[in-house]
């Protein structure tokens, strides 16, 4: 029972959350434009830096910022409950053999949908504080006035009862696989690149790491975009059927797109999804390994003071 509540695993999760929360905090304009993009459909401009900047001019400088805080705030626990469970599964399942492939993508399913279950909720509330205030192009959006995280809830639970908190647990359970699917193609380059090399420097390991994300994200891109439009749920279409956002819905959702815009419609801003997820994954990567080195530096430095 020691190694589930192991210093150890609080570092790394600690380190893990402030990583996280730093490139989160650096790229956040960009996700605030990928989340425009894939709700609000009546949009012209197409290009990143253009939605940014009509933002801006609309709805004042901060605008880009709106709902970063529930945002740090649900990424903080979604990334203490995945680190976490990772772990302990981990330390219960492989009790000091070594761990294999097949191993640690199971754990790190298990830690996925344990995660999404709990977090969903917050995810939710965020969806809809971000876009809060937001001018939107489409007249069929219902706007939102909360005051905060927990009115956010009360009100949402209040007008569209408890399980619309949990409104695109579907999708969000099918984006499991985005790990499983970025953890195969980076175990497969690494193989690929150890062939020829005899150790990985920590800019490969970027560039590996960036590439697998970035083929994940194309892939599971138009489960996002559903995923959001769940979430946000303020479109006044078919409200029957959204509470878990059921396979059917998924499908009516993707249909729709496609018909009214291609199946480009899928992967509206996706260019904002890659130039964030590849950055923040770099940035939270440096923050990461440099904390936790940091950290253990100075126990390192400690445990040799005590044994003087």
């Amino acid at each position: 029972m020691t190694s589930v509540l192991s210093y150890e695993s609080l570092v790394h999760a600690v380190a893990g959350a402030v990583g996280s929360v730093t490139a989160m905090t650096v790229f956040f304009p960009l996700d605030t434009a990928r989340l425009r993009l894939q709700v609000d459909e009546k949009r012209k401009s197409k290009t990143t830096h253009m939605v940014l900047l009509e933002i801006i001019k609309e709805e004042g400088l901060l605008a880009p910022y709106r709902g970063w805080f529930p945002v740090i705030s649900s990424l903080c626990c979604s990334n203490f409950v995945y680190f976490y469970t990772f772990n302990s599964l981990k330390a219960v399942w492989v009790k000091g053999q070594r761990s294999t492939t097949g191993k640690d993508l199971v754990v790190g399913f298990v830690a996925g949908v344990v995660n999404v279950l709990l977090t969903t909720p917050l995810w939710v509330v965020n969806t809809r504080l971000k876009l809060q205030g937001a001018k939107f192009r489409n007249e069929d959006i219902v706007p939102t006035n909360y005051k905060g995280i927990i009115d956010a809830f009360h009100q949402i639970i209040r007008d569209e009862g408890i399980l619309a908190l949990w409104n695109g647990t579907f999708p969000s359970l099918l984006l499991v696989f985005n790990p499983a699917i970025q953890f195969m193609f980076y175990e497969g380059l690494k193989r690929q690149l150890l062939k020829k090399r005899m150790q990985l420097s920590s800019l490969d390991v970027f560039i590996i790491g960036a590439i697998a994300k970035a083929i994940a994200t194309t892939a599971t891109y138009p489960m996002q975009t559903v995923q959001s439009i769940l979430r946000f749920g303020r479109h006044r279409l078919n409200p029957e059927n959204r509470t878990l956002g059921s396979l059917r819905n998924v499908l009516y959702l993707l249909h729709q797109r496609v018909k009214r815009f291609g199946i480009m419609g899928l992967y509206k801003g996706l260019e904002a999804k890659l130039l964030q997820t590849v950055l923040t994954a770099a940035l939270m990567f440096l923050v990461y390994e440099k904390l936790t080195a940091a950290t253990f530096t100075v126990m390192g430095l400690r445990r040799a003071a005590h044994k003087h």
